[in-house]
């Protein structure tokens, strides 16, 4: 399944670029991440950061673990998230921030496969709806630290 969002927020590229960077504080407004662990964080380059995370899940009856290592590339505005475990045959997605008249061009994507049957069916008639309503949390925490733009 892939996915691809696009928003303009009425933030700054650098502020959006370290609220998604920060994943250590997802549990506090993504509610369906449960936990949240980060480790091996490593220089990568100039502005890159390099770091493994893993993700307690649950929505519904669904209850899983993911590990992905994550690239954070400041010059660049963007993160990038590849899987290294869990119930998946592929995940990548993408955070792209870019300037806007308006403040920030955010672009989203995900492209993933479960290994199960039955997480592919249980996700895929609230795929998209699921993509949507993670990039409002991150709009609603930005709002939060960063208060209600013009």
């Amino acid at each position: 399944m892939h996915h691809r969002l696009e928003r303009v927020l009425p933030y700054q590229p650098d502020q959006l670029f370290k609220l998604v960077g920060e994943v250590e504080a997802y549990p506090r407004f993504i509610p369906w991440i449960v936990r949240l662990r980060t480790w091996n964080r490593r220089h990568g380059g100039e502005g890159v950061t390099l770091f493994d995370a893993e993700a307690e899940v649950r929505f519904s009856i669904v209850h899983e673990r993911f590990a992905t290592r994550v690239r954070l590339d400041a010059p660049r505005q963007t993160i990038d998230v590849d899987l290294i475990a869990g119930p998946f045959r592929r995940l990548k997605n993408k955070w792209v921030f870019r300037p806007h008249p308006d403040g920030c061009a955010l672009v989203f994507e995900i492209d993933f496969e479960f290994k199960s049957r039955l997480l592919r069916t249980l996700l895929a008639a609230n795929f998209h709806r699921a993509t949507t309503k993670l990039v409002d949390c991150f709009e609603a925490r930005a709002k939060e630290l960063y208060g209600a733009q013009p």
